[in-house]
């Protein structure tokens, strides 16, 4: 029995290189995989037939589609993928496995890979003092406008005051 559709499922315009992405997704993120290759079933204006037209995959359990359209609409910060984290470990994993692989670092703990698409890696601990309010989330939020990559124990300081 084939799996049933998602309702609704993120469609990622990529280039040519959908599947490449959605391996590397899988490889890099618990609860993610590959689950479908379809090849074009004939021309169309970016490709041929029989050329890897769409890639069914997850990431960290979010349905998604690789579209492989062309380079015609390009990423950009406009969407992007937030994954929280609980460790430095866990950050730091999550964000050298896609500046290592092709990406680049932004600011406050956003990085792109190198098809790219935008994630934040984001520590919980950021994520709480944020919703805390008051001179808490300012402290926190003055401290993670310095950063790169998020740093959980200058993360925790500041919210320690």
């Amino acid at each position: 029995m084939k799996n049933p559709t998602p309702k609704n499922t993120i469609c990622l315009w990529f280039n040519k290189d959908a599947e490449d992405a959605a391996n590397f997704y899988a490889k890099t993120f618990p609860d993610s995989k590959v689950t479908g290759v379809h090849q074009a079933p004939s021309d169309y204006p970016s490709g041929k037939a029989g050329d890897i037209l769409t890639v069914e995959f997850t990431v960290l359990g979010i349905p998604c589609l690789g579209l492989n359209g062309g380079p015609d609409f390009p990423h950009s910060e406009a969407f992007s993928f937030q994954v929280a984290t609980d460790t430095q470990e866990e950050t730091d994993r999550y964000w050298n496995a896609i500046v290592g692989n092709g990406g680049r670092e932004s600011r406050c703990g956003w990085c792109k890979d190198r098809w790219g698409l935008n994630w934040q890696i984001t520590p919980r601990t950021l994520t709480e003092a944020m919703s805390a309010g008051g001179a808490e989330a300012k402290r926190v939020f003055e401290a993670m406008m310095e950063m790169v990559k998020i740093d959980i124990t200058q993360i925790e300081a500041a919210r320690r005051g």
